[in-house]
């Protein structure tokens, strides 16, 4: 490993083994001691197993000082990388070399024991890191000042929201000097201000500090504000790496969005499953199926879903994102306030119509909520991709030009 170089990996793999023939699980103790009667059955019959490849053959270098964008869609093997990385999860293949401490910022809930306060928390996160009781005693208000937790230092984490761990949770990893700060997804649990005073503090540290990040995020603004280094995963397996204004586009021009109108079967979504979305489609202003919107006409959104139950107070939305993964807006029936009184079994429509459609050309991607009464039942990210063309938006017979923003708004100009 070079002088410069903090992570050297050579051949990473991670194999995980599928049991595809597995005992079907009952909601009563009743259904499953069936089921285990059923089983003894087939208790000297050979498994049936199916090996999956979460990360293959994947070699990097990251040096001191880089910030590295580790991007690609849902199931690319982000996640499973960090966890390597971070000692969490042990790889099945290859081999990697650290030089420095490291802290990792995963998931709320871990790192931490729910039991001990933000206090006790926090020197025991530093012993873990190697730090002597001075060395985090320096660190200590400072530490609470970034976290703007306070009021509740001394009360146990299992009753902070998962805002407040967070924010304590960066706070520890990013200020007990780690040489390596890995940070995933989970800063988006918490506000928009928070997330701008985390990447500020992380470009920070590493600009002034020569400490080294791996950050993972859908948002391709804030990768590219933040990294200067990239790596891109696809299907498990590096695509590309290098500067990140290369790889950036290598992912955007990929095709990283699914193309599948259909996601029924998709299993990288949260929720009960009380109701499901299943597909869309989009529907010009004839009700016609068509392949691209057009900026200035009217457009439906189709949404399928599909119901166990009956629902009440059933909320279904959309957010619409730009290519770089910034949120460019929000549509939802709560909103709006047209919630039905009911949502029947079985499968239904919603229908989100969008007058004169005020996006520029380009590629935008959503994602679908649906809840009732507080309660998540499909959350899907990255469900889709809404291909926009030019339109005459301002019915002047002229196009606006292209490059000079995202939003066509309805506006008028006067000289006096």
């Amino acid at each position: 490993m070079g002088n410069n170089t903090v992570i050297k990996v050579e051949g990473l793999g991670k194999k995980y083994i599928l049991n595809k023939s597995g005992a079907s699980k009952s909601d009563t103790l009743y259904g499953n001691f069936l089921n285990g009667l059923r089983n003894l059955k087939t208790i000297t019959r050979k498994k049936e197993t199916e090996e999956f490849w979460a990360l293959k053959d994947v070699s990097f270098e990251i040096n001191q000082g880089d910030r590295v964008g580790i991007i690609g869609r849902n199931g690319a093997g982000k996640s499973t990388l960090l966890k390597i990385l971070s000692r969490i999860t042990p790889p099945t293949k290859g081999r990697i070399e650290y030089g420095g401490r490291m802290a990792s910022l995963l998931e709320v809930g871990t790192g931490f024991h729910g039991d001990l306060s933000g206090r006790e928390n926090i020197y025991l996160n530093g012993s873990i890191l190697g730090m002597s009781k001075h060395e985090i005693d320096r660190k200590f208000d400072e530490i609470v000042a970034f976290s703007e937790i306070e009021k509740f230092i001394d009360t146990p984490v299992k009753r902070y929201s998962s805002g407040m761990y967070v924010r304590l949770a960066f706070a520890v990893a990013a200020h007990l000097e780690p040489e390596i700060l890995i940070v995933d997804e989970v800063l988006a649990v918490g506000d928009a201000a928070f997330q701008k005073k985390c990447m500020g503090k992380m470009e920070d540290v590493s600009q002034n500090y020569g400490r080294t990040i791996l950050f993972v995020s859908h948002q391709m603004a804030a990768v590219q504000n933040l990294c200067n280094k990239g790596i891109y995963l696809k299907n498990g397996q590096l695509v590309e790496q290098g500067l990140i204004e290369n790889v950036i586009p290598t992912y955007l021009k990929s095709g990283a969005q699914p193309d599948s109108q259909s996601f029924y079967h998709r299993t990288d979504r949260t929720g009960s499953g009380k109701v499901k979305f299943e597909s869309f489609k989009l529907l010009n202003e004839n009700y016609q199926e068509i392949d691209n919107a057009q900026s200035g006409s009217d457009f439906f959104i189709e949404i399928t879903i599909n119901a166990t139950e009956e629902i009440t107070n059933y909320v279904a939305s959309i957010g619409i994102d730009d290519d770089f993964g910034t949120r460019i807006t929000h549509l939802s029936n709560d909103t709006s306030n047209q919630l039905p009184s009911v949502l029947s079994k079985g499968t239904s429509k919603v229908l989100f119509k969008i007058k004169r459609l005020p996006l520029s050309s380009g590629i935008y991607t959503f994602t679908l909520f649906s809840s009732s009464n507080n309660e998540i039942l499909d959350w899907l990210q990255d469900a889709g991709k809404i291909d926009v063309e030019s339109g005459d938006f301002y019915h002047t017979g002229k196009i606006a030009p292209e490059g000079q923003g995202k939003i066509y708004l309805d506006y008028s100009v006067s000289i006096l």
